[in-house]
């Protein structure tokens, strides 16, 4: 093991003043039928933060994955430390010091923290792991980054942020000299957001250059030094932070001008629609009652764990309930499943696409007809001309970028797999949707269909309740608040001007 991951030392001495530690040049890379990167250039020095932006097919992980040694391009020069490289693998491109954390972890779940820092770096003779040494060398790590990681546990028990610790600290004991992070925060709540970019900062500090791929632009101000902003896999611009407009940063990415992040409504608000009284299961929900109204969008926030997607989920009969009854339009509903939900009116975007609102392995066509099978079968068989017509509809309306309609959905990028999802319910017509996280891990542009779509349905009639972590997103897009923490409804509150974060939090902490 390398004496870099003792002691406090920079690990990394800066190369000479100017000279950026990584260059690409003129970065093209294309699939059949798809020209993903079209000349990009980029470079990071060492120290700094550069964040990389860019909507959902824009280009930024197929640039990422050249840079990381998994693809190799068409076109174009890396140079590290000013001499030129190519990396034909993932295990060259690590050896040169370059790790990738991305979204979906890469780590061993049966195997403990330490195990898997050190997977393939084992320096044992005949076979055996210097256990005691790896352990040692693990806490150092985890006490330079200021974490307490039980190293005895498997990684499968630890929780997210535990998790992206472990990945970071592969990353040192690696000796990384480039760390790309992918979505780092997409799953930790705020407490565990500003640990990480503490982390983050102090890397920086050691001389370790970090590439940070976020859809939040809150901590793109926050963190990097530089954007590099890609649209249809060109470079469209590399900006210091400093000075630059949120606005203007949006419309380098979608390419056309923004009037409103969160698109203005009339609210016109309708007789009430839904109708929850005393839901309860275990303490995860605790007599939860409220209303939603024909036309209103309904938010409810809270922090990680405080019971909003355990609500939706109950009154969808995807969990079963201690206790509760559930009107819609006056008429009490028996929903002991989600097949009774949906036969009801009532759908869910859920809060995780891709293991519950989708079957990544089928088609994108298949997806969409599961919940509609009543209406596109006929005598038990589907009608595929009716199918393939309903869905094209969608794909049209929503603007959702497919190759063909049996394109695998796990081919789909984030924004576009949630237009698959929102398409199957629009074609049920349902009379209330849970929008649960409706914009995780989407792009701006996207984000801003989703909202309109939001805003078109509520004009109908229809009657929605979103849950979000992003407290701008609620205060953007609800009429109204219901505030959670530990269970419990602990606060309401009606939106408008004077309504601030401030005071969403005090209720989410009660």
């Amino acid at each position: 093991m390398s004496e870099a991951i003792n002691g406090n030392a920079p690990i990394y001495s800066r190369p000479p003043a100017g000279e950026p530690l990584l260059v690409m040049q003129g970065i093209v890379k294309s699939f059949p039928g798809v020209q993903a990167l079209r000349g990009v250039d980029l470079d990071v020095s060492a120290g700094e933060v550069l964040a990389l932006l860019g909507e959902n097919g824009a280009g930024k992980s197929t640039l990422i994955k050249v840079l990381g040694g998994a693809y190799a391009p068409d076109q174009g020069v890396l140079k590290l430390d000013g001499r030129e490289v190519a990396f034909r693998s993932p295990q060259e491109a690590r050896a040169a010091g370059i790790a990738m954390i991305h979204q979906e972890f890469n780590l061993v779940p049966g195997l403990t923290a330490a195990e898997n820092i050190f997977l393939g770096q084992e320096s044992g003779l005949a076979g055996f792991v210097p256990h005691r040494e790896e352990r040692r060398l693990a806490a150092e790590l985890f006490r330079r980054l200021g974490a307490t990681i039980d190293l005895d546990v498997p990684c499968s028990r630890l929780t997210t942020a535990q998790q992206q610790l472990v990945e970071i600290a592969r990353a040192l004991a690696r000796e990384a000299r480039i760390i790309v992070m992918d979505e780092p925060t997409a799953a930790l709540t705020a407490a565990e957001v500003n640990r990480l970019f503490e982390i983050i900062r102090d890397l920086a500090k050691r001389g370790i250059a970090v590439i940070y791929i976020s859809h939040r632009l809150d901590e793109i101000f926050a963190l990097a030094q530089r954007v590099v902003v890609l649209r249809d896999g060109r470079n469209v611009g590399t900006l210091p932070t400093a000075g630059l407009g949120r606005t203007e940063l949006i419309e380098m990415m979608v390419g056309r001008e923004l009037a409103d992040e969160y698109p203005r409504r009339s609210v016109n608000l309708g007789p009430p629609r839904l109708t929850v009284a005393g839901l309860c299961r275990g303490r995860a929900v605790r007599d939860v009652s409220f209303t939603v109204r024909a036309g209103e969008i309904l938010a409810i926030a809270g922090l990680v764990g405080a019971g909003r997607t355990e609500t939706l989920r109950l009154i969808f009969g995807a969990d079963a309930r201690d206790a509760g009854e559930i009107s819609l339009d006056g008429r009490r509903l028996d929903i002991r499943s989600p097949r009774d939900a949906i036969a009801a009116g009532i759908g869910l975007l859920t809060e995780d696409r891709k293991l519950q609102g989708l079957v990544l392995g089928q088609s994108v066509r298949d997806n969409f007809t599961l919940p509609n099978l009543d209406t596109l079968a006929r005598y038990g068989f589907i009608d595929g001309h009716r199918e393939r017509t309903a869905f094209g509809r969608h794909v049209d309306g929503l603007r959702i970028k497919v190759s063909n309609q049996d394109q695998q959905a796990r081919h789909l990028s984030g924004g576009n797999q949630q237009k698959v999802v929102l398409a199957k319910w629009l074609e049920r017509d349902c009379e209330v949707l849970f929008f649960d996280e409706p914009t995780r891990g989407i792009d701006v542009g996207a984000r801003h269909e989703i909202y309109l779509l939001m805003n078109d349905l509520a004009a109908r009639g229809k009657a929605i309740v979103m849950v979000s972590s992003e407290l701008p997103e609620v205060l953007g897009m609800a009429d109204r608040i219901l505030v959670m923490h530990d269970g419990r409804i602990t606060g309401e509150l009606l939106n408008g001007p004077d309504v601030t974060q401030d005071q969403v939090m005090r209720l989410a902490m009660a």
